[in-house]
């Protein structure tokens, strides 16, 4: 059964990339050689590849003759190395950008990392590359680049899996804030305190409450400098204070 990969930045044939991304390779050769082994480690002459781009940066023709010796069925996204006459090659596709559904998975392919792309808010999976591990973009979204895939292609599995462990735990409410003490305190007023006791109580939180949300909101503005929320108010109790 064939399979569907992903990968961006290999930049095959370029010395400097060596030291700018930390790459353990000694030579050019060293590291074109071991990208090769390391693609079609896991790509099967069947199978599909999605590269993001920069492919090459070095001599056209060396690159070519790597392009050939790569297998899958081999689709391009255009990354800023990419020159334009690598697009004559036997690419199954050349774009750059594109969207594809994968296993019931809407997908957005581009070479640059986006901070928004088409159903962000829909759980699609954003893909890219160019970063070489060094940016986080915030969502569903991945960089497929071979410097954090240890030099190979990966698969749609492979990439959830890492988000999976990616996600950060939901933020804690105010609601969970009130606990502890300050939660058994009100409590034990319920159950304990005189009704004027409860009502100076009440009072004291909401007063609190006021003053610090008013604190939190006279620093929010937007970016004319106008603060753009109403000022909190105490409620107003019809029966006046029970004192």
């Amino acid at each position: 059964m064939s399979q569907v990969f992903f990968t961006a930045d290999t930049h095959f044939s370029h010395s400097g990339i060596i030291d700018m991304s930390a790459r353990p390779f000694k030579s050019v050769g060293q590291m074109n050689s071991a990208l090769v082994c390391a693609w079609n480690s896991v790509v099967g002459p069947r199978d599909t590849v999605w590269h993001l781009g920069d492919f090459a940066y070095g001599p056209v023709d060396e690159a070519h003759g790597i392009f050939k010796r790569l297998n899958g069925q081999k689709h391009l996204l255009r990354g800023n190395h990419d020159k334009s006459s690598i697009e004559t090659w036997a690419w199954a596709s050349v774009s750059d950008m594109k969207e594809i559904k994968l296993d019931g998975h809407r997908i957005f392919l581009c070479h640059y990392p986006l901070a928004e792309w088409p159903g962000y808010f829909r759980d699609s999976l954003h893909l890219f590359g160019h970063v070489h591990g060094n940016r986080e973009v915030a969502g569903l979204a991945c960089d497929v680049g071979v410097d954090v895939w240890g030099y190979r292609p990966v698969t749609l599995d492979e990439i959830k899996l890492r988000l999976k462990r990616a996600e950060k735990p939901e933020p804690v409410t105010v609601n969970d804030r009130i606990r502890g003490h300050a939660r058994q305190m009100l409590e034990i007023a319920d159950r304990q305190f005189e009704a004027w006791e409860r009502s100076h109580l009440a009072s004291a939180i909401e007063q609190t409450v006021i003053q610090v949300g008013n604190d939190i909101l006279a620093q929010r503005t937007d970016q004319l400098g106008y603060v753009h929320v109403d000022a909190l108010q105490p409620a107003m109790d019809p029966a006046g204070p029970r004192m």
